[in-house]
């Protein structure tokens, strides 16, 4: 047996109605009895209370339904900019993307960042224009707004009548019967063939001309736009013809051929409270079976985990399945040790992810009744497992728990979830601007580690300053006849740990690692002795060569009226940003800077104050860049430093 496989992302900016549209399709195929409201908190794509009670989404969730004889996965994402995490995780398993936007508010901050991202991994998509019944509502603004900000060509499927009014209407702008001269030249312009039938005069059939939109749908030479009422239903028919007609279904699968290499990557974690954690997992080629053994690579290490049992989201619920083939959408029990990102089998196949959120803050979480750290602990150690950003941070020994965001809303959202799941009450300190830091200059990090006894571990770094976004990299210099290469493997895999908290407490990066001598003993050396003596090494090449602090740098892109551009720029100049020239267009400009994180976090809303909500800002993560130790911040080594040898030592062994 055969079927063909698509699988589609809704994505758009926060209350551009994404969630709606998706329960509405949902509905439309038969896949809901009834069709949820977000502001009633009914929509069957937000699971967790927090979305419920707030009527936004903050984690991606799937659904499937068939329209056509096809079956579609549909991946619905967050809207809001702190959850970009999700959005980005969710592109790991598209065939395409059904992009949504608002008729009145038309292209906003979160629409640049992701439609940016889908063009960067050439992700087919299609364009649905939502709120066409709202006062203000102008499609061809949006439209005109849409081509100009991503360089894109729009073909219009649909258009609305009185838009603007309750009493909207649309109509079919491309069918056999409704052919413009203009649809028909944007289409054969791409068709070499076709074009070379239309300059001679040829009249060409609408078939033709259709499977030609379709290649350029799928090449994105062309980006298909419909509109329509997503709360009413209007509209939502035709979207989901074009998501069939246009967008690329995954080749048709031998559901029974497992004659190709597994190559299936985890993009997300959830815990339910019958069968425990749940990975959700895209199968790109061969096949996943209940009771099967997969195998995942971290840091080196072949890691081996056996499947219980394989479900798929169904009407909200789970259902168990026998199979899941190349191309689908599979939900897995028995993983316990499963994260976000993990490949199992061929990694070549799964797609490289365009990387457009990273958090900017840190802020230390406390439990309101101390006697609740431990609860709070894991709590927190779940729901990172869940969205690895927070990057937990657990210092046992002086009960601190640490997590990183990417902006202040989550705090509230992990207030919420914390309570409705775990009853826990928790406080959250003031967050801090994420800083790293950076080698000065070459040195060298030397460290005897032989007692006491039984131990051996002999290394010599060589610390040498990167290329400012180089990351950290590390070669090995010694022969494995003077430390073995599982020794030097250990040196490697603690490196992310090593230079996790540096002279200044901050992560040391953008620093090349070099291991130019060492000495193992066959006697006295035992597995975990070079993971001892790594940090220590690092740290006494860092105190050597002296560390530079970084800070985010955010490239920010700001539309507002023009009698503002003066305040605007002087705000700028006070952050200590710089700006490009503006581009005015009639009564508006945009503008394009590069501001310091750690003075522009809160300005988007002093802007929207500003500007009585008639400016737009986006931003993004650029680099991170030197600056002053005034300007930034340095913070205590948390824990126990390496450089305190005696006491890292004990507590390494377990002695403390």
């Amino acid at each position: 047996m055969t079927k063909s496989i698509l699988n589609i992302g809704v994505l758009a900016h926060v209350d551009a109605g994404k969630t709606t549209v998706t329960e509405q399709m949902l509905f439309a195929a038969g896949a809901l009895r009834q069709a949820g409201s977000v502001d009633q908190g009914t929509s069957a794509t937000d699971h967790l209370a927090v979305e419920r009670e707030r009527g936004i989404s903050v984690r991606l969730a799937t659904a499937s339904f068939t329209w056509k004889g096809q079956q579609v996965n549909i991946i619905d994402t967050p809207g809001h900019v702190d959850f970009s995490s999700e959005v980005e995780r969710s592109l790991l398993t598209l065939d395409a993307a059904v992009l949504v936007l608002s008729a009145v508010e038309g292209v906003q901050a979160q629409t640049l960042t992701v439609f940016h991202a889908l063009r960067d991994m050439q992700i087919p998509t299609l364009v649905f224009i939502n709120k066409v019944d709202r006062m203000g509502a102008d499609v061809a603004a949006v439209i005109e707004e849409l081509e100009k900000e991503f360089a894109v060509r729009c073909f219009v499927l649909q258009s609305a009548d009185n838009a603007g009014e309750a009493h909207v209407s649309l109509h079919r702008a491309w069918s056999e019967h409704a052919v413009s001269e203009q649809q028909i030249e944007q289409v054969v312009e791409l068709d070499e063939g076709l074009l070379e039938r239309f300059l001679e005069g040829e009249a060409i059939g609408f078939k033709a001309l259709d499977a030609a939109l379709k290649s350029a749908t799928v090449s994105g030479d062309l980006v298909p736009v419909l509109c329509g009422v997503g709360k009413l239903g209007l509209g939502i028919e035709a979207l989901m013809d074009a998501i069939v007609r246009y967008l690329p279904a995954e080749a048709e699968h031998e559901n029974a051929d497992s004659s190709s290499e597994l190559s299936a990557v985890v993009f997300k974690i959830e815990h339910d409270k019958t069968l425990g954690r749940m990975a959700y997992i895209r199968v790109f080629s061969g096949q996943i079976l209940p009771r099967e053994v997969v195998i995942t690579e971290r840091h080196g290490v072949k890691i081996e985990q056996k499947i219980s049992q394989i479900k798929q989201v169904h009407q909200g619920k789970y259902v168990a399945v026998d199979v899941v083939p190349s191309g689908d959408i599979g939900v897995v029990s028995g993983l316990a040790d499963a994260q976000v990102g993990d490949v199992f089998g061929d990694a070549a196949l799964v797609p490289r992810v365009a990387r457009f959120s990273a958090p900017l803050l840190t802020v230390q979480v406390k439990a309101d009744k101390a006697a609740e750290f431990p609860q709070l602990a894991q709590a927190l150690q779940q729901l990172s497992a869940e969205d690895p950003m927070l990057d937990l941070e657990w210092l046992a020994d002086i009960r601190e728990l640490h997590i990183k965001i990417a902006g202040k809303i989550q705090i509230e959202i992990l207030a919420a979830q914390l309570l409705d799941r775990y009853g826990l009450n928790a406080t959250f300190e003031e967050p801090t601007i994420i800083y790293q830091e950076t080698p000065i200059k070459t040195a060298l990090g030397y460290e005897r580690y032989w007692m006491p006894k039984p131990c051996w571990a002999i290394m010599e770094v060589k610390l040498k300053p990167g290329e400012l976004g180089s990351g950290v990299t590390f070669e090995s210099k010694v022969s494995h006849n003077d430390v073995a290469a599982k020794y030097q493997k250990e040196i490697e895999a603690t490196l992310p740990q090593a230079l996790k908290q540096g002279t200044k407490g901050w992560q040391v990066t953008d620093v090349e690692i070099t291991l130019v001598a060492g000495e193992d003993h066959n006697v006295h050396s035992r597995s975990g002795d070079f993971a001892i003596a790594t940090p220590m090494a690092i740290m006494n090449g860092l105190v050597l060569s002296g560390t530079q602090l970084l800070e985010p740098i955010l490239a920010v892109k700001i539309t507002a009226p023009l009698d503002l551009l003066g305040t605007i720029s002087s705000d700028i100049t006070k952050m200590r940003g710089v700006s490009e020239s503006p581009d005015i267009v009639g009564e508006r400009f945009t503008l394009n800077a590069q501001i310091p994180a750690a003075t522009s976090i809160d300005y988007p809303v002093q802007l929207a104050s500003k500007s009585g909500g008639k400016a737009k800002f986006s931003s993004r993560l650029l680099n991170y860049q030197p600056c002053e130790l005034a300007q930034g911040q340095t913070r205590e080594y948390r824990g126990v430093s390496s450089l305190d040898r005696d006491k890292w030592i004990l507590q390494a062994r377990g002695a403390l």
